[in-house]
């Protein structure tokens, strides 16, 4: 099964990619046991019963900044830090294990089946439990204004993605107030992460109209419905604080609290080794080796599901608004190389992402890449009228000078630093410029301020959905796909594969898009995570998570 649904973006790779140190491309007898680069059907969070763990605790985590807007659906808020933020307090339809297996949340829904497939037909039934933190119920009416806010008819909702909402006729009342039938005009292939995944519920209020759904939330979160809901923020500190619901009707959790930090990459380790947060992703072989030196620290691992990539601005007047030039570059880009300084050490075998839509060990995944050629891309650019003058393609007095824009964090300049010299070799200037997490999304990458940009996309186990968020081209309704590249033969294509109900049809198409989405130079994967995750020695069901979704009640630290 492949990942991702409600793609989210991430300055950095998240729990994965931390600073990466000279040296790294040595061997790799350092890396951690079974580590590949390929998604598998297990985790590494210390799994135990929640017998073994004591009452209470505050689990530190970290961000690289506080939300833009705590609306996940809004664009603003479709980012990994507001993603972990909102996990433990909104609802989802469905779990997911280590193997991606699917079974019903059913802290809040009892069932949820395709109950008809001409006109297709989902029934979700509501746990009569299951209620807001203000203690009204969570009802068909709350699904029925979100999927009218998400259908993309109205674009004063400035939305991150439909998440097939768009391809929804009706919602209506089922037997009572607890259950909601959704009737689709069109089918859509992955309708059970319409509320699932990184894609939450959120109540009425919220959704109801495009004032409350683009500001109402910009703040601070208002109503939840989780085992945790927001205790306190403190923006001087840059720190939020979640605490117990006291109306969540669930199990009980075992933690008091969690508190997510804003701290910088380069804090991060030290801030773990020193006491200050229980978590931290690592990339590099000394951080590896920090790690496991620092008493009280375990290393967890299982392959991540986030990947890194390099995305191409084709928007109109942009030095890159010929495909053929983006497809050229491409080819001169040495993504094993990548691999290989970015992860030796780290994995046992680093690979490049070969597609765009699955993860490496995945059902579905082949190699659609375009491959590394750069006399090839050397002859295309000269076919295409950029000629060399100096060490500098030109073509009618412009120069191939682009601007690589990144997250401010040596993995993502590292990166940086190997595409620039692989460029050079074919006459293509590179320069690197980095920003601060703060508006990264908002203020440079959503307008398109960038010719190339790089960011990774952190995803779920819904195959399909996203593949219009970020591949589709509506010059209307941007979604993700922030370098505004495409074509309407892709578009179609899109529509067939998402329309398709028959799992394995739909692989086949996925891959057709994906190989599409090369020849169209619309953005090159890079490299998905090693996952490799120092924690607390003594923290329990947290970790190296890989496909599956936490319980935030069984979450806790050791007796």
């Amino acid at each position: 099964m492949r990942v991702r649904s409600l793609t989210i973006r991430l300055a950095i790779p998240l729990l994965a990619i931390g600073l990466i140190a000279g040296g790294c491309a040595a061997d790799d007898t350092d890396a951690p046991a079974g580590s590949t680069a390929a998604l598998g059907t297990t985790n590494d969070i210390n799994p135990k019963d929640v017998s073994e763990l004591r009452d209470g605790g505050n689990l530190r985590l970290a961000l690289s900044a506080l939300p833009q807007n705590w609306n996940g659906l809004h664009n603003d808020g479709n980012d990994g830090d507001t993603a972990s933020l909102l996990r433990p307090m909104l609802p989802r339809a469905f779990k997911t294990d280590a193997a991606a297996a699917l079974s019903v949340n059913t802290d809040y829904f009892t069932d949820v089946q395709l109950t008809n497939t001409e006109p297709q037909q989902v029934t979700y039934t509501i746990n009569p439990k299951a209620v807001w933190s203000d203690g009204s119920p969570i009802t068909w009416e709350d699904i029925q204004s979100q999927a009218n806010a998400l259908s993309g008819t109205d674009k004063s909702f400035l939305i991150a993605i439909s998440n097939g909402f768009d391809r929804v006729e009706k919602v209506e009342r089922g037997v009572d107030e607890r259950q909601a039938v959704i009737t689709f005009k069109r089918h859509y292939a992955d309708w059970r992460g319409q509320f699932a995944g990184n894609s939450f519920l959120y109540p009425k209020s919220v959704t109801a109209t495009p004032e409350a759904f683009n500001k109402s939330q910009l703040q601070d979160i208002t109503l939840t419905a989780g085992p945790f809901l927001v205790q306190s923020v403190d923006r001087a500190q840059g720190r939020v604080v979640l605490g117990h619901n006291p109306k969540w009707w669930g199990d009980k959790p075992k933690l008091d609290t969690l508190t997510f930090s804003v701290l910088d990459n380069a804090a991060r380790l030290p801030a773990l080794q020193n006491n200050e947060i229980d978590a931290v992703g690592l990339a590099s072989r000394d951080e590896l080796k920090s790690a496991r030196s620092t008493p009280g620290i375990a290393i967890r691992r299982a392959p991540g599901n986030n990947w890194s990539h390099f995305t191409f601005n084709g928007a109109p007047g942009s030095v890159l608004a010929d495909a053929g030039v983006r497809v050229a570059i491409s080819k001169a880009i040495d993504r094993q190389a990548i691999a290989t300084a970015i992860q030796n050490g780290l994995v046992e075998d680093p690979k490049p992402l070969n597609n765009h839509v699955y993860l490496q060990g995945q059902e579905g995944y082949r190699d659609n890449s375009l491959g590394f050629d750069p006399a090839a891309a050397a002859r295309e650019l000269d076919a295409l009228g950029w000629k060399l003058n100096g060490d500098v393609r030109e073509k009618d007095g412009r120069k191939l000078e682009i601007r690589d824009v990144m997250y401010n964090q040596d993995v993502w300049v590292q990166m940086a630093q190997i595409i620039q010299q692989n460029l050079a070799q074919i006459g293509v200037k590179l320069n690197i410029e980095t920003k601060p997490g703060t508006g990264f999304f908002t203020d440079v990458i959503q307008p398109g301020n960038f010719d190339v940009g790089q960011w990774a996309w952190l995803g779920d186990p819904f195959p399909l959905s996203s593949l219009n968020q970020i591949y589709g081209y509506n010059p209307d309704d941007l979604q993700g796909n922030y370098g505004r590249v495409g074509s309407p033969e892709l578009n179609a294509l899109i529509e067939q594969t998402i329309s398709e109900l028959d799992p394995k049809k739909a692989v086949e198409l996925a891959n057709q898009v994906d190989r599409k989405v090369f020849e169209l130079g619309h953005s090159l994967p890079l490299m998905q995570s090693p996952g490799n995750v120092a924690v607390r020695d003594n923290l329990a069901n947290f970790g190296a998570a890989g496909l599956a979704s936490y319980d935030y009640t069984k979450i806790g630290f050791l007796k």
